[in-house]
């Protein structure tokens, strides 16, 4: 998944296990992971994006596990874990990065953490410009809402 990526990575097998649970086990991450990619592909198939807020409450809902606490930066880092293990999920079936569809509230792009794995991922050049990171997440979104059009495809 996506820690064993990072440990790869990053070179630090030990560190960046420990850091990866945010007081999570891998049962939580699994049902917040499988309930997070379902409510994705049906923003995907309704060509709608999402807030981080949103998203949390969902989560909430689907599994009755605690949410994330924004006001914390370990919480809001936990967040970016999570979209990162449901595009690692994701990503072998449609080769695009689902978690464009989830943006701040009251704002109209992605997150820093969005770009930086896509950076991670070759999907972005280092240190891209803020115009191509704008377009690199337009052509996301645009992707995602065709290949979910059909409303058949559920990975």
């Amino acid at each position: 998944m996506q820690a064993a990526r990072r440990r790869a990575v990053l070179g630090a097998p030990v560190e960046v296990a420990a850091v990866t649970g945010y007081g999570r086990d891998d049962d939580e991450w699994d049902q917040l992971t499988e309930a997070g990619l379902a409510f994705l592909i049906e923003r995907a198939r309704l060509e709608k994006t999402t807030t981080y807020t949103e998203l949390n409450a969902t989560l909430c809902r689907r599994t009755g596990l605690r949410g994330f606490d924004f006001e914390q930066d370990s919480e809001r880092a936990a967040m970016g874990h999570l979209l990162g293990l449901i595009v690692d999920r994701n990503r072998p079936t449609t080769q695009l990065m689902i978690s464009a569809l989830v943006q701040y509230l009251n704002a109209n792009d992605a997150g820093p953490g969005f770009y930086a794995l896509a950076v991670e991922l070759g999907m972005l050049p280092p240190r891209p410009s803020a115009s191509a990171k704008q377009e690199f997440w337009i052509r996301q979104l645009n992707a995602l809402y065709a290949f979910y059009a059909t409303g058949r495809r559920s990975a």
